[in-house]
């Protein structure tokens, strides 16, 4: 097991999985900044719920899981929401992000999330199945169906 020492092991685990528990929120989100307090709020219930780890494979896990679970919650709040007509009209500008980027965020999370480990972070099937808790050949399910959803999608734009 992995015990929680304290500032040196948080200073540690926020240089370490920052950028890619960022790039990983940025595909469920649409702004950077929601992307940036699903990270966040991630690392503070770390520092709230103070797990104990069995290696560093469980540790990086529990993060992915956590942010994407505060990712989702920040969605479904923001898709809640009742805006302004003056903001909305502000909101719809898209940040810069690509055709391909944006199709990836429109995916059920499911599926979103499996295509984002596998192809921006290079996990492969059977570790993305261990990081999300999920059978290998769920994974691989949720893989093939979004790269389906992700043709359909992108064939209907053209």
């Amino acid at each position: 097991m992995v015990p929680f020492a304290g500032d040196e092991t948080i200073s540690r685990i926020v240089a370490e999985y920052s950028p890619m528990l960022l790039r990983l929120a940025c595909t469920r989100l649409d702004s950077t900044a929601d992307a940036e307090d699903a990270v966040q709020e991630a690392f503070l219930r770390l520092l709230t719920a103070r797990p104990v780890f069995r290696d560093a494979g469980h540790e990086k896990a529990w993060l992915i899981r956590t942010t994407l679970h505060r990712a989702g919650d920040i969605r479904r709040a923001a898709e809640k929401r009742n805006v302004p007509l003056e903001e909305a009209a502000q909101a719809a500008a898209p940040e810069q992000a690509g055709e391909l980027l944006s199709a990836v965020r429109a995916l059920p999370e499911k599926y979103s999330a499996v295509i984002h480990l596998y192809y921006y972070e290079g996990y492969s099937i059977k570790e993305i199945a261990k990081l999300l808790g999920l059978p290998a050949p769920t994974a691989g399910t949720r893989l093939a169906r979004g790269r389906e959803r992700l043709r359909q999608m992108l064939k209907e734009e053209d």
